[in-house]
């Protein structure tokens, strides 16, 4: 697997005074950027490049990465303008810097003690979703994944989606009919997860389920109860 785009174009408004200046992927746990943990991540994979969407505060982004050159990475910013594009419309501002093999792609927000060389190179289908435990914020969970590894939009039990899938470019066929603009001239807006359901649909969607450790840095809280698990020596 020789790319992976990482998403770090939202606003962070629930994390709050915090994101006024930093972007939330550039937020510090265990004295780096939580973006850093999956850089460092992608390098051990033996990803060569990693694209990385920016919206807010994007110039923050290359001052602090740089081109990704100190990790053995070559980093590529991908601009979303001023409004981001949600997973799906990311995604497809992105792919012109993928390539035409499938890639890894992974929330900038997230921590996770996940072995990444545990995902396929490939999927079976157009996407391989990593799967959690559903967190207390998200009880009622994403998608069901069933005995043979596949998922689907409806059944029981239910998981969260972790934040980390392998994909073909194939996922976004169909994107026009979900994707809406915000400004004249502005690139599509659009959710990824309505093509997920419609490719879970037709079997074309497979997951695993990783029991180690997750956390959503969704909000100060989570933030600070993150770096207390990871270093129970600190505040």
């Amino acid at each position: 697997m020789r790319h992976a785009l990482i998403f770090a174009a939202g606003l962070g408004e629930r994390m709050r005074p915090l994101t006024d200046r930093t972007p939330k992927p550039l937020l510090a746990v265990g004295g780096k950027p939580l973006i850093v943990w999956h850089l460092e991540k992608l390098a051990a994979l033996g990803v060569h490049y990693v694209v990385i969407n920016t919206s807010h505060l994007a110039d923050q982004f290359p001052e602090a990465l740089g081109d990704g050159a100190r990790w053995g990475l070559r980093i590529r910013y991908a601009y979303e303008g001023a409004t981001p594009l949600e997973t799906g419309g990311g995604m497809l501002n992105a792919l012109p810097l993928l390539g035409p093999e499938p890639f890894l792609a992974i929330n900038g927000d997230i921590w996770a003690d996940l072995d990444l060389a545990r995902l396929p190179a490939e999927p079976r289908g157009v996407a391989h979703l990593v799967m959690v435990d559903n967190p207390p914020h998200h009880p009622g969970g994403d998608f069901h994944l069933d005995a043979d590894g596949h998922l689907h939009a409806r059944g029981e039990p239910r998981l969260t989606f972790a934040g980390v899938g392998v994909y073909r470019r194939e996922v976004l066929d169909g994107w026009q009919e979900h994707a809406s603009t915000t400004l004249p001239g502005q690139p599509p807006r659009f959710p990824l997860a309505p093509l997920l359901r419609t490719a879970m649909a037709r079997a074309a969607v497979d997951g695993m389920h990783h029991r180690g450790h997750w956390t959503d840095v969704g909000t100060p809280e989570r933030l600070a109860e993150l770096e207390r698990a990871l270093f129970p020596g600190s505040r």
